[in-house]
Parts: C-alpha cells; sequence; structure tokens
C-alpha cells in the first residue's frame, strides 16, 4: 500500500479489517494495540505470527520498520534488531481517534491519564522508562501493603523508590499540559463556535510540588490510611484531568455532543502539541469517527488536520475528502484491493 502524504481514505464493510490497518500503522509508534492488551490476539486466526513492514520519512530521513508479533512483539528498524519496540517511540509520532476518543470525556481517570501516558511516551521515550519503573515499585509496595505485619522499613524503601519516578512524571506532565490545555480550549471554542468555554483543571494527588521530598512526605503522611486499605491511595496513578463547561462536570452534566466535542478538542490539541514540540507532524488515524459527526463538523476536523498525514476508515468513501488531495482504498476480506 504506498499511502497519499495527504488524506487517504479505507473503506469496506464492516468486518473486512479496516481497523486492522489502522492499528498496524499504529504498532509502528512503538506504543501498545489502541484495542487489545494481548499482542497474539493481533495475530490472524489459523496463522503463526503477524508481519508488519512500513516505510517512512522521520527525523529527515527515509527509515524502514518491521515487526513481528509471535506470542510477543520484536522489532528490526533500519536493518537493526532493536531490544523492544518501544525503541519506536518518538520515531513515527502518530495520533489515534477511535470510537473509545469519547471516553476521555465520558469514562474514568485511567482514560485520561493513559492519554497523557501515551503523548508523553512518544514525546519523550524516558518517560515511557520512568513510568514502567514507577508502576513496578508501585506494585511492590502495595503487595506489601497487603501483607499482615509489612515491615516499616521496607515500606521506606518502596517509598523512597516511588517518589524519585513520581517528581519525574509530574514534572513532564505538568509541561506537556501547558502546552496542551489552551489548545484543547481554543480547539473546543471553535468547535462550538465560541458558545462555551472548556475549562481543564489537572488533579494531582499527594504532592503539588514536583519533586521527590514533596512526594515522600505525601507517602509518609498517608501511610496508615495505605495500610488499612491496602493500596497506595496517592501518586501520579491517582491524577486525572477535571473537565468542565460553565463550571459544572462534563462527564456529570454535559450531553453527548459536548462530550464528543471536547474529546475531540483534547485529541487535536494532542496532535497539534505534538506537531509544535516534535516539530514534525504526527500521523492522523481516524477510526471510524467522522460517522459520529455531521458534514459540517468532519470538514472542520479535516481542515484542523490540513497539511498532515491522514488515515481515515468509513463504510462509505463518497464525498469524505472534502476536495482535498489524497488516496481512497477500498479494504475487502482482509485486503487492500485497488
Amino acid at each position: 500500500m504506498e499511502p497519499s502524504a495527504g488524506v487517504n481514505v479505507i473503506f469496506g464493510e464492516n468486518g473486512h479489517g479496516k481497523t486492522s490497518l489502522l492499528e498496524g500503522i499504529w504498532l509502528f509508534t512503538g506504543c501498545r494495540s489502541f484495542r487489545c492488551a494481548d499482542a497474539g490476539e493481533m495475530i490472524m486466526q489459523g496463522e503463526e505470527k503477524a508481519d508488519l513492514r512500513a516505510g517512512f520519512v522521520s527525523n529527515g530521513r527515509e527509515q524502514q520498520a518491521r515487526i513481528e508479533i509471535a506470542g510477543r512483539r520484536s522489532l528490526t528498524l533500519n536493518g537493526f534488531a532493536q531490544e523492544t519496540p518501544r525503541r519506536m517511540l518518538g520515531v513515527f509520532p502518530a495520533v489515534a481517534f477511535t470510537p473509545d476518543t469519547l471516553s476521555l470525556a465520558k469514562g474514568g481517570p485511567g482514560e485520561r491519564r493513559r492519554f497523557l501516558d501515551v503523548a508523553l511516551s512518544m514525546l519523550t521515550p524516558a518517560y515511557a522508562v520512568r513510568l514502567s519503573k514507577y508502576l513496578k515499585a508501585l506494585a511492590q509496595r502495595n503487595a506489601l501493603l497487603r501483607q499482615a505485619n509489612p515491615s516499616g522499613e521496607l515500606l521506606d524503601t518502596w517509598d523512597l523508590s516511588l517518589a524519585g519516578e513520581a517528581a519525574g512524571i509530574l514534572k513532564a506532565r505538568k509541561g506537556y499540559l501547558e502546552e496542551l490545555i489552551p489548545r484543547a480550549r481554543e480547539f473546543y471554542r471553535r468547535i462550538s463556535a465560541g458558545r462555551e468555554e472548556l475549562e481543564i483543571i489537572p488533579y494531582v494527588t499527594g504532592a503539588e510540588e514536583a519533586t521527590p521530598e514533596a512526594y515522600l512526605a505525601a507517602f509518609t503522611r498517608t501511610r496508615q490510611n495505605d495500610l488499612r486499605r491496602q493500596t497506595t491511595t496517592v501518586g501520579p496513578h491517582r491524577d486525572d484531568l477535571l473537565l468542565r463547561l460553565d463550571g459544572r462536570s462534563l462527564r456529570d452534566f454535559g450531553s453527548q455532543g459536548q462530550k464528543r466535542s471536547a474529546a475531540l478538542a483534547l485529541k487535536l490539541a494532542e496532535a497539534a502539541a505534538l506537531g509544535e514540540i516534535a516539530q514534525e507532524a504526527p500521523a492522523a488515524l481516524l477510526d471510524d469517527v467522522l460517522s459520529e459527526l455531521d458534514a459540517r463538523r468532519q470538514a472542520d476536523l479535516l481542515k484542523y488536520l490540513e497539511g498532515w498525514q491522514v488515515f481515515l476508515t468509513c463504510c462509505e468513501p463518497s464525498h469524505t475528502l472534502h476536495g482535498r488531495a489524497g488516496k481512497v482504498f477500498c479494504v475487502k476480506d482482509g485486503a487492500v484491493v485497488l
């Protein structure tokens, strides 16, 4: 498949593989699938492995990558085997708009944390390493809290380990949100034609300051409560983004249209921030998103992504390009047919 540098429309009947094609492109970002947690689920039924290959331009040069999935994922980048597919983080950035994008506005805090963590991992691969270390230390601390008489000395050790990683995570998130929030509010203002103002408030648990000392004090302060509840109750794993319209919770009081608009605004802001910070526009993957929007909002969304490489799926391609340069591909029975 040789896509256009502009808009690429991927159409076909449901169940024929349109989303699988976008999922394959997404895997080259170095992130996990946006629709399943188990790598084995991505292997075609009856096959022993999956084999994905892509050529792309990034960091001013042509590059080649290959991902093989056989129970686990392995990566070859420009002819050299890599220790982990996460080495693609920052090499091929992309932003995925899927039907689950709406969960940013209507889902729980975990959806919004993942939204931040995925973008930050693509911008700064070291962030993904820090987050992994934090989650491993968190699992160890929680396991200790579940013991009958946990060692205070061991808890001190895990508190110290967690505090350092937590401070780095909060610092990175704060810096990214300084770029993201103004863009998201502006996109929402445009989408709503100026009728409403979206308010985005970072909710931080434990420590407002991004320092190990602040988090260490927080873990010490909440230890007795953590022992009773047998889990760590503060830290980046409990943080959230609060979304409000006119001072009221968007999740509790917003209409479906308002939630959809807010979610799109956040994803558009993510795309814009990634492009600005990385100085290279990421690919935009739109999986069955246009069907959720009326004709005006469809045109507006593509206008916001003007100059980007866009891959979008739909069942009916008529008028989808809205006069823009691009290509149309048909997917049938798991294959791209010309």
